[in-house]
């Protein structure tokens, strides 16, 4: 990528996106180019063809997708399913007609089966029944990964796959119901520090093992494969280091300052028992996570804060 070379990041307002297009920022690209979905609508065949045909954008990141934590996923399974389908298939199959010189489809972990062996590795995608809860958006993402192999065999398309860990960072989502554990958590801790309340209740049992990455880093480790990765099949993106929900709790609740207790209500789902990455293959290329967990928790936290004001 040169720094002129116009790149188009869908899903820019995100958090993934955002981090994207700093990164892209920060390295002094010029030529960026992005839509918000109320001037484009990814969904809609006709738009995407149209917007491409014009902008003829020659690099891809894409970041866009309708996305949740487990409530979500499980309660909105159609819209999951139809949504991310039609934006990647739309986003995708144009960048292929409109000439795009490589583009980046961004995944999710959950694409992997439910009980595969731990940690994941990129091998082990289709070779188990996946987590229920989240089997909408999982299949709609492993299609996305296979049309990208299949546009690179069919047609020679420089279309590469990455499957991030579970994220966090600035631009989070911290909904209560809809949002992920994490942010979900801080928001929880936070609330309960203001009240002064004596617990925080927390879903499940809290022994499930989860690993965490920064969305800045995730953002970093794009840029990299963006330049050196151009093989058929995807790239696990994530630390490598996971921790049980408690452990994560306990993380939190201090960098919070909350003094109250934990109360875990093992009436809740737990989800995937482990969601551990293998990222061999990504430290094999030459890229490592920066920010560690505690780190991040405390930039992320001052970015709830400020979104507060």
């Amino acid at each position: 990528m040169e720094k002129n070379s116009k790149i188009y990041v869908a899903g820019h307002r995100g958090m993934v996106g955002s981090a994207i297009y700093r990164k892209l920022q920060k390295e002094g690209f010029t030529n960026l180019i992005t839509k918000t979905s109320d001037k484009l609508d990814l969904r809609n065949q006709q738009e995407v063809a149209d917007f491409l045909s014009v902008e003829k954008p020659e690099y891809v990141f894409l970041a866009a997708a309708k996305v949740g934590g487990i409530v979500a996923n499980n309660t909105y399974r159609a819209d999951f399913l139809y949504e991310n389908l039609a934006i990647q298939n739309n986003v995708i199959h144009q960048s292929y007609v409109n000439g795009v010189k490589k583009l980046m489809f961004l995944g999710s972990s959950c694409i992997y089966p439910k009980l595969a062996p731990q940690p994941l590795k990129e091998e082990y995608l289709l070779t188990g029944l996946l987590e229920d809860t989240n089997e909408p958006y999982a299949i709609a993402k492993i299609a996305g990964i296979k049309m990208c192999d299949a546009y690179r065999a069919q047609y020679g398309c420089n279309f590469i796959s990455v499957m991030p860990t579970n994220l966090y960072g600035y631009n989070d989502n911290y909904h209560l119901q809809n949002s992920h554990v994490l942010p979900a958590l801080i928001r929880k801790f936070d609330e309960a520090k203001k009240t002064n309340a004596t617990e925080v209740v927390i879903w499940g049992s809290g022994t499930p093992m989860r690993e965490f990455l920064f969305a800045d880093d995730l953002a970093d480790a794009c840029y990299f494969l963006m330049q050196t990765y151009n093989e058929p099949n995807l790239t696990n993106i994530g630390t490598g280091v996971d921790l049980t929900i408690k452990d994560l709790a306990l993380l939190i609740k201090e960098v919070i300052g909350f003094n109250g207790d934990l109360t875990f209500d093992s009436s809740k789902p737990d989800g995937t028992p482990r969601k551990l990455m293998d990222v061999s293959k990504l430290h094999a290329l030459g890229w490592k996570h920066q920010i560690d967990l505690k780190e991040g928790l405390k930039l992320a936290y001052q970015d709830y804060l400020s979104r507060e004001e």
